[in-house]
């Protein structure tokens, strides 16, 4: 299959101002048979293997990588990342496609719906209820956002209504977004949980219940043995949420601790660098056990400011 590609001084000249329609739809097309070629029986190998399991962490750094260009302000940056997001959405979908699940035109008409069931003082009441509404709301929201974001609220509840009264009550757990970091998803979890009554007392009470998640997770990983992964990765699961619930009886966000401890770490480690007169890769490790102290003690000096990696 011939697949051109856009020249680079296309790429590189002034973005237009409005939106193009039909090079998007092409590009884009461009983009749908890239992919599908990348999975064809003779693509690339790598490609082929993957599944919606082992792309899925990938989904999520390629989150953060847009946030941190949204944050840096770095818009050539950002364009790539966006493209590197995309490349999720198309993957999945081809994969899904693959199994006969659904197709990425599948995905597309979904969004188009939404936005219109969504924005009836755009599209218009008549278009929005052919497109699901199920709310009575009020288009003529006037150039009011708070007006939209009501509207916006009740449709996406009607959406979410049962049709019918018919089975269990909904979980309260439910109001928890799967939709966030797990970090955050946890202490979520364990506060909803808490006003059920369901918690530790007392943040010492966790500390046993560290060591006992502790020991479970060093017993399936002792076992050496590639089917026990899915438990192993289950234990050190376990183990993690009840750190995150330690966290959340201190008093300290599990994520805002994890990113400090992520900077400290980056920082040891360039001081390690610096003060390194071989490639560290050439050390002992008593060698690097000493740098990695020396670099403890030098930054425990000046503490630097956040946001400074």
């Amino acid at each position: 299959m011939d697949l051109p590609l856009e020249s680079s001084t296309a790429q590189a000249s002034a973005p237009p101002t409005v939106t193009d329609p039909a090079r998007a739809a092409a590009v884009f097309e461009q983009s749908v048979a890239i992919m599908a070629r990348l999975r064809a029986p003779d693509g690339c190998p790598w490609d082929r293997e993957q599944s919606f399991d082992s792309i899925r962490k990938y989904t999520l750094e390629e989150t953060y990588e847009v946030f941190d260009a949204i944050e840096r302000r770095d818009f050539p940056h950002l364009a790539e990342e966006l493209g590197d997001l995309l490349l999720q959405v198309l993957f999945y979908a081809e994969m899904a496609s693959n199994e006969g699940h659904f197709t990425i035109a599948d995905v597309l008409q979904t969004l188009n719906s939404k936005l219109i069931r969504r924005h009836p003082h755009v599209f218009g009441e008549e278009a929005s209820r052919a497109a699901g509404n199920r709310a009575e709301v009020d288009a003529a929201v006037e150039g009011s956002s708070a007006a939209v974001l009501r509207n916006w609220e009740e449709i996406k509840t009607a959406e979410k209504k049962p049709q019918t009264a018919d089975g269990p009550p909904p979980s309260r757990l439910d109001a928890v977004q799967r939709a966030m970091p797990a970090l955050a998803e946890a202490a979520k979890l364990g506060s909803k949980a808490q006003k059920a009554g369901f918690d530790w007392t007392n943040w010492r009470d966790l500390l046993p219940k560290l060591a006992e998640e502790t020991a479970e997770l060093e017993a399936e990983a002792a076992s050496a043995d590639p089917a026990r992964q899915p438990a192993v990765e289950a234990e050190l699961g376990d183990l993690l949420f009840t750190v995150v619930n330690l966290g959340r009886h201190l008093g300290v966000d599990a994520e805002m601790a994890l990113r400090g401890c992520n900077l400290r770490f980056r920082q040891r480690f360039r001081e390690m660098e610096l003060a390194s007169a071989r490639p560290l890769e050439e050390l002992s490790a008593p060698e690097l056990e000493d740098l990695w102290a020396a670099a403890k003690r030098k930054l425990a000096q000046s503490p630097p400011a956040e946001g400074s990696a």
